[in-house]
């Protein structure tokens, strides 16, 4: 029987697959967290609340078009509402039509069957360069208002 965070991060993915960004940010609690340790240039590192989350999640689609996951790998940890989960997607970036492959991995919390911490430690680099956005990736870095 899987694991609450294990139910709720297959309904996401279940969600995103199918393109349905609001039912994704449907998931999480009210005051849940979206964590982004690595996020660099313009990427936030943190969006707190449902609604921060939906107004990132928007424009997901018009950057990478997940198509499948290919690897799914859900590691409990002691505290029965967390979980350790090691995922790739794949599909076609939207921009240059290349198909890609990133890997992921996240740690998840949820309380009730809602997300109340979603810590995601992805690469910015390959990102960017999956999403034909590597240009403005490195320009965002050689700005001096960014930290």
């Amino acid at each position: 029987m899987p694991s609450a965070p294990e139910k709720v991060f297959r309904r996401l993915l279940d969600l995103m697959l199918k393109k349905e960004m609001d039912a994704v940010a449907d998931l999480w609690a009210a005051d849940g967290t979206a964590e982004f340790p690595f996020a660099a240039g313009d990427a936030p590192r943190r969006l707190t609340g449902r609604e921060e989350v939906r107004g990132y999640l928007a424009g997901y689609p018009e950057l990478l078009d997940v198509r499948e996951v290919a690897a799914l790998t859900v590691r409990p940890t002691e505290d029965a509402d967390t979980a350790v989960i090691e995922w790739t997607a794949e599909g076609r970036a939207v921009r240059t039509g290349e198909r890609y492959r990133l890997d992921y991995v996240v740690v998840l919390t949820v309380r009730e069957e809602q997300i109340t911490v979603y810590r995601d430690y992805w690469s910015p680099l390959a990102t960017a360069r999956a999403a034909g956005r590597l240009p403005e990736l490195i320009a965002s870095l050689d700005r001096d208002d960014v930290s």
